[in-house]
């Protein structure tokens, strides 16, 4: 996101009393264009073929393709864009697949603070993460057991098993061992991701370090890069599992 250039907006929801408010909100914000407006799926995905925005506000359900598998196809190929999931639910399963399609935010409808809205779509857009406070500790509990599941998976499978998957070495080969993805980090690197996954902002996380937002923003670049993920919530997850 560049100084003094509107956010590129799409909004995609079925309800378009729903999209024709939130696209007022947006309007009267200087900071925001609503670029395009897609009522399902499929339209959504054929308007990112004429303009490409930067933020999408995505609706979790609906007619033809849900909201999470055009997030999971939509960032395939459009990798940059932020995506927001904006949803009546408050089921678990619908934030965990949606963080695992590489959605950045999950902002619920029943949230009636027009600035909160305006707010979280602007911090996504600046590269941060947007999640209800009370639905954080149930994300992460999530995705320790699944973490969890896969190691004692990795621990109880026969020693062929991991062999044809690639896991261990075959007893006559020999391989030089593979250091952990947090040794690929470097110790300030550590320091923002154990921020991230503490749930601050880059704002706090620079205030907290004594170093510039932009330089925040320049370590989790390299973090995500390292770590093969594609966003902050990704991150504190991983770390999370880590510990």
């Amino acid at each position: 996101m560049t100084e003094n250039i509107p956010i590129r907006v799409m909004l995609v929801d079925d309800h378009h009393l729903f999209r024709e408010g939130v696209s007022s909100l947006l309007k009267r914000d200087e900071r925001f264009v609503v670029l395009s407006e897609a009522s399902n799926g499929e339209q959504a995905l054929e308007l990112l073929a004429d303009a490409t925005p930067d933020v999408i506000l995505m609706d979790v359900r609906m007619p033809g393709i849900s909201g999470i598998e055009t997030t999971r196809q939509i960032l395939k190929k459009h990798p940059a864009i932020k995506v927001v999931m904006i949803t009546a639910s408050e089921k678990d399963e619908d934030l965990f697949d949606a963080i695992k399609a590489g959605a950045q935010g999950y902002i619920l409808k029943a949230v009636t603070d027009s600035k909160q809205m305006r707010e979280a779509i602007f911090a996504v857009a600046a590269g941060e993460a947007i999640i209800p406070p009370a639905m954080v500790p149930r994300l992460l509990n999530e995705f320790a057991t699944i973490a969890d599941g896969k190691r004692r998976e990795a621990e109880e499978a026969p020693p062929e098993t991991l062999v044809e998957a690639g896991l261990v070495a075959a007893p006559e080969e020999t391989v030089a061992p593979e250091d952990d993805s947090i040794n690929l980090l470097t110790p300030r690197e550590r320091e923002v991701l154990e921020l991230v996954a503490e749930g601050l902002t880059n704002k706090e996380i620079a205030s907290r370090l004594v170093i510039s937002v932009n330089t925040v923003r320049s370590h989790l670049r390299f973090i995500l890069d390292k770590l093969h993920i594609n966003n902050r919530v990704q991150a504190a997850i991983w770390y999370q599992s880590q510990q």
